[in-house]
């Protein structure tokens, strides 16, 4: 891969602290097991916002998938196919979701709000037409995060022939994606008003911000910090968990996404309070060295090893790992 766009996908905010602070939260827990609970063959069967998964395990949204591999998402929706699971499609993908639906996968369809809200509606009209389940609304981006990688490498726009597809309006035209500092609860209940699909939030990482969710209709959660690309120095996802599922206690599915690289951070998510998890910076490792088998066999590898660990940690379903089996060092 061009040092540049692996520059892109692995670097983050600022000094990325928060980046290397997902991980070290992980670092930083153990599991206690149970003994004799008789788990015979695992489940890790679950569903989310009315989508059935055969695993907790999600692929993320993460934008520019073509420079990972020539496929770009196609390749890694197929990727997901095979492994059982959802991929959220980003708003800055380099295929179209109509291209990414035809691959097979079950999708979701991340959005930032934009200014113009008649595009808004148009680009979110598109995604239920290419049969995605949910809209996943990044909220955690008022303005961009200063990602020193890409200013010091000089990356500010894709490559000739790239383009952010989801962003073509009615005349083929691609227009950029703006942050808007003025988006509020109210662009939430205007979302509701435009589509019957689940809204879920994503970038929640306060407990009375996670109130307020359940308050004005969301149908769940995602607690990220962006992978640590938006604001350097915010709470790794896995410390925030725990209070957005107290404050949620069990209206809406909690999931997390940042810092998770195996099976048994998986299961120390769930263990804390999450639904499922999402995966990033894995799958384009994976699409990047293997492109749609390389995505599955990611997928694979964590769905084993959480079955693996619910084996030895006493649980049969990934609901019956509890907080009590999970210290803090």
């Amino acid at each position: 891969m061009d040092p540049v766009h692996q520059d892109f996908f692995e670097g983050g905010a600022g000094r990325e602290r928060t980046v290397a602070g997902n991980e070290r939260a992980f670092e930083r827990r153990w599991i206690v097991p149970r003994v004799l609970r008789a788990t015979g063959e695992r489940d890790l069967r679950c569903s989310v916002a009315g989508t059935p998964l055969a695993t907790p395990v999600l692929v993320a949204p993460t934008a520019f998938h073509r420079l990972a591999h020539p496929d770009g998402e196609a390749a890694t929706a197929r990727g997901a196919a095979a492994a059982g699971t959802t991929m959220v499609v980003s708003m800055a993908a380099t295929q179209p979701v109509e291209e990414i639906a035809a691959a097979g996968a079950t999708l979701w369809f991340q959005l930032y709000p934009q200014r113009d809200l008649a595009f808004t509606e148009y680009v979110v009209k598109r995604a239920e037409s290419a049969g995605c389940r949910a809209l996943v609304v990044t909220v955690d981006s008022p303005v961009f995060g200063r990602r020193e990688r890409d200013l010091r490498n000089g990356f500010t726009d894709l490559p000739a022939g790239y383009a952010c597809e989801n962003m073509r309006d009615a005349t083929g035209r691609v227009r950029p994606i703006e942050m808007d500092a003025t988006v509020g609860w109210d662009r939430i209940a205007w979302l509701r008003g435009v589509t019957g699909l689940p809204i879920l939030l994503k970038g929640v990482l306060h407990p009375a911000d996670a109130r307020l969710a359940v308050d004005n209709g969301a149908a769940g959660l995602v607690v990220s910090n962006h992978g640590g690309r938006q604001l350097d120095g915010a709470v790794p996802t896995l410390d925030a968990l725990p209070p957005v599922a107290e404050a949620v206690q069990g209206r809406i599915p909690v999931l997390l996404d940042g810092g998770v690289r195996h099976g048994a951070d998986v299961a120390v998510a769930l263990a804390l309070g999450a639904t499922a998890v999402l995966i990033g910076r894995p799958v384009l490792r994976g699409l990047a060295t293997g492109g749609a088998a390389g995505v599955r066999e990611t997928l694979e590898r964590l769905t084993t090893e959480l079955d693996q660990v619910l084996a030895l940690a006493g649980a049969r379903r990934p609901a019956d790992l509890t907080p009590d089996q999970v210290v803090t060092r």
